[in-house]
């Protein structure tokens, strides 16, 4: 039954050797072109996305990641732009050296090959994996879920109508069906997919690393703390609070639980003011909830159990954590950490260099918000995931993290005698 889709997986193969030599300028106006077709094609974009919310109550966390507006259509198409205005990795010179006999060596990056990407109802991952890609050399192969097929196909659509309009083969880009045995033959395609990045739910993040045949890179589950340091400044750490919990509540850089030391309980109220005039949800540990309980909105405030803790709620949701010491936050965040995006806000030097050296996540923060997780943010254009673990690649990838070398080895006859 695999069978049916290795027609899928040799022409991204094929695809892959055809456009690994494309000049740099061409990837570059193919972009542009792309960028300004996704803007120029809104209102189809949000009508075929449209019928994909239609079919996914509001209330679920992923309904939000799959909604497109013509705001954030704007801001993909900005994203592409960046990136193509970014110098390419292609060809880059890692290192060099001469060796004693003659043999003069290069270490040079290369694209990986044919990417494949398994994602859910985020249909700006879409265009985000595309640009990546294309830019690097790459072929993608796409396997979305089927709450956001409407989305993906008309995406796909218009990047294969670019493609055409510039004489480069469509299969640069690949869109999988939507049925699970199409994931199944994705993990299984040794020999034409070079690597897999799962993006979604711990769950399908899960399920590719234990049942892949090919190489994974895993984009982990953010489950993030922000950890209020007994020098905090109180306004600080207020802000940085409320924009790292409701600025986007479903994506994987937003704020899960707030780790507060004990001097701090009396500016709590100060603290989540804005919580809840948010309508944000929260969990609060025993110390916590008797200290939040006159000043926050009843109906929004719960006795925290162990379950709240090391939740990555997606949500208008948020745990509290209080603490005696620094080294009991870092013992919480080490024991329910994702290794996503961890926080300190702290005035104390000695305790930003103790979080910076023993907190094991991608990305660690000292005063400020820990949505700045983020490709574009990080200046690398877009992102094709971030990544929790530590072969590879680690945090938001960009173009240089969809590389990689190859050894260019030129001599003038030398031959081995030993």
């Amino acid at each position: 039954m695999m069978e049916q889709y290795n027609h899928y997986f040799e022409s991204a193969a094929k695809a892959s050797r055809d456009i690994a030599g494309l000049d740099a300028d061409l990837i570059n106006r193919v972009l542009i072109a792309l960028a300004d077709k996704a803007v120029e094609h809104t209102d189809f974009l949000l009508a075929e996305n449209q019928k994909d919310l239609d079919r996914m109550d509001k209330a679920d966390p992923k309904y939000d990641r799959l909604k497109l507006t013509a705001e954030r259509i704007e801001s993909i198409a900005a994203e592409m732009r960046n990136v193509a205005a970014l110098p390419t990795p292609l060809g880059h010179v890692l290192s060099g050296t001469n060796r004693p006999n003659g043999l003069h060596l290069l270490k040079v990056a290369v694209p990986l090959g044919v990417v494949g990407i398994i994602y859910e109802a985020r249909p700006n991952v879409t265009f985000d994996v595309f640009a990546l890609c294309f830019k690097t050399g790459n072929v993608c192969i796409l396997k979305g879920g089927s709450d956001a097929d409407f989305s993906n196909r008309a995406i796909l659509s218009l990047i294969h109508e670019v493609l055409k309009a510039f004489d480069i083969t469509t299969d640069a880009a690949i869109l999988l069906p939507a049925e699970r045995e199409a994931t199944e033959a994705l993990l299984k395609a040794t020999g034409f997919v070079d690597v897999l990045i799962p993006r979604g739910s711990q769950g399908l993040i899960n399920f590719v690393r234990e049942n892949s045949k090919v190489p994974v890179i895993e984009t982990g589950a953010g489950i993030v703390h922000t950890y209020v340091d007994e020098s905090a400044d109180v306004e600080m750490a207020a802000a940085i609070i409320f924009n790292a919990k409701t600025r986007r509540v479903s994506v994987c850089n937003a704020l899960d639980c707030l780790i507060l030391h004990s001097s701090q309980l009396i500016h709590l109220p100060a603290l989540t003011d804005q919580l809840g005039k948010a309508g944000v949800e929260v969990f609060a540990d025993e110390r916590s909830y008797s200290h939040i309980k006159e000043s926050y909105p009843a109906n929004l405030l719960q006795h925290a159990t162990e379950e709240h803790f090391g939740t990555e709620f997606l949500s208008m949701k948020i745990a509290i954590k209080t603490v005696d010491n620094i080294n009991e936050a870092l013992t919480h965040i080490a024991q329910h950490s994702s290794k996503h995006s961890e926080a300190i806000i702290s005035e104390n030097t000695d305790h930003v260099a103790l979080f910076l050296n023993k907190v094991d996540a991608a990305a660690v923060y000292v005063n400020a918000s820990t949505a700045f997780t983020d490709g574009a943010q990080f200046g690398l254009g877009a992102e094709i995931g971030i990544s929790t673990q530590k072969l590879h690649a680690r945090g938001p990838m960009g173009l240089a993290e969809l590389t990689s070398y190859k050894w260019i080895v030129k001599g003038t006859g030398q031959v081995r005698n030993t």
